[in-house]
């Protein structure tokens, strides 16, 4: 039980670091146009408004990336515990995050919340299923 809590934990963790990481090169690839607040909703709902499409895939791939992190991190921690219920939780936390996003900024596009909501839990469990995989392997 310990080891599927550490897990989760240190696949939150991760997760939501990879999801830094990749919405920071999302911002070197589309740079937001000076003059815009990220602390202001409405310049916020602006930016949205005008970016390329390419710039909304990347932020749905950082959230799909850092839930497979966050999973094949969990997955490997908890082992022989639990490793989906531990890969769950980075899930759960990323979804959650999405919710919120909906909620603060509803001016993103329909099928970004969608993809949003149904991409992360299968993503980190194939994270986990993956690390469990591969430390069979390595046995």
């Amino acid at each position: 039980m310990g080891r599927t809590i550490l897990g989760a934990t240190v696949g939150l963790v991760v997760a939501f670091f990879t999801i830094m990481l990749v919405e920071l090169a999302s911002h070197h690839v589309y740079p937001p146009p000076p003059g815009i607040d990220p602390g202001n909703t409405a310049d916020m709902a602006k930016l949205i408004g005008m970016l390329p499409f390419g710039a909304l895939l990347m932020i749905v791939l950082a959230w799909v990336i850092g839930a497979f992190d966050g999973g094949f991190v969990a997955g490997l921690i908890a082992r022989k515990g639990h490793p989906r219920a531990a890969a769950i939780v980075p899930a759960l936390m990323v979804m959650a995050g999405v919710v919120g996003m909906i909620v603060v900024m509803p001016a993103h596009p329909a099928w970004m919340s969608v993809a949003g909501l149904l991409l992360p839990m299968p993503a980190a469990l194939a994270g986990a299923w993956i690390a469990t995989r591969a430390r069979r392997q390595t046995r």
